[in-house]
């Protein structure tokens, strides 16, 4: 693979065939042939247009919603960290949050800003890169309803800026999904006003909630399923008769029957193959098609 060996001058780190089960949740998963830690967005341009065109590019944040496969990755997977996790403050209940800021921390410094809206974040478990890729939502809320507009980086180093508009969301979906590769660098939120000890008290809610019908401090990757049109997936895997039944590695949660988790030694073959059989189940007792919402990536292992 002569790409490896001819990589761009950084100010940031390459990892070379680098093992991500360390990058995520799940804690599986093969290596990836190159791990890049960019310094900043410069750093991240500069590599970008450097790198030979036909290396495939992907972006992760802290793995939360990620299955990777036992096989690995191939290319470069670039892990945002700290030169793209600030948070600031715009006024006219606005704020902005780099593409490394976890959800909750921005649901945070909202609340600490007086910008109610966005308090739905501190149930999510990732970062604000995947949260607008994915339109990520919880309790009734989802980004569509509080992004104003989006700048990302493409293949080729080059930025530009996109409206909420330009993403055209549906449900756990956005355009940044479809075609050309794209990374996300910062986005501007908006909400109302309102006391900051009221947006406080109702994150508390929140966490509170979260922390008793969610496995959260299981290897897990949240929630494993989109909810079909009509339909709660934890109530179709439930009845289905999934819910703590151990395959391999693998389960679906005691607490919450849409939260695959890994109980100790699974593969990531383990993790997949557990919800594979379960679709197939629940569509052969009901009919109903149930669609993954975390994001699988990656070869088969051996």
């Amino acid at each position: 693979m002569s790409w490896k060996a001819n990589l761009p001058t950084v100010r940031g780190k390459l990892l070379i065939d680098e093992p991500l089960a360390p990058f995520t949740w799940f804690r599986v998963g093969g290596p990836a042939d190159v791990v890049f830690l960019p310094a900043d967005e410069q750093d991240l341009s500069d590599f970008l247009k450097a790198l030979d065109p036909s290396v495939p590019v992907m972006a992760i944040g802290v793995g939360s919603n990620l299955l990777v496969r036992d096989g690995g990755v191939e290319g470069v997977i670039i892990r945002l960290g700290k030169g793209f996790n600030t948070v600031e403050a715009l006024g006219d209940n606005r704020i902005k949050a780099g593409s490394a800021v976890p959800d909750a921390i921005l649901a945070r410094k909202a609340a600490e800003a007086g910008i109610a809206g966005l308090e739905f974040y501190a149930g999510i478990p990732g970062t604000i890169g995947g949260a607008v890729i994915m339109n990520a939502g919880c309790y009734g809320s989802e980004t569509v309803n509080v992004v104003k507009s989006v700048r990302v980086m493409d293949r080729a180093g080059v930025v530009r800026e996109l409206s909420v508009e330009d993403l055209h969301y549906t449900y756990r979906h956005s355009a940044l999904q479809d075609g050309e590769t794209v990374i996300v660098l910062d986005a501007i939120f908006e909400g109302t006003t309102d006391e900051p000890e009221a947006i406080k008290a109702r994150m508390a809610e929140i966490t509170a909630r979260r922390e008793t019908t969610q496995p959260i401090r299981e290897k897990t990757g949240g929630s494993t399923f989109k909810n079909p049109p009509g339909h709660s997936s934890w109530k179709l895997v439930d009845e289905a008769g999934w819910r703590g039944k151990p395959f391999g590695g693998a389960m679906f949660s005691p607490l919450h029957s849409n939260f695959l988790i890994n109980t100790g030694e699974a593969t990531a073959a383990d993790l997949e193959g557990l919800g594979e059989t379960v679709r197939a189940d629940v569509k052969a007792k009901t009919g109903v098609q149930l669609d993954w919402e975390i994001k699988r990536i990656g070869r088969a292992g051996a």
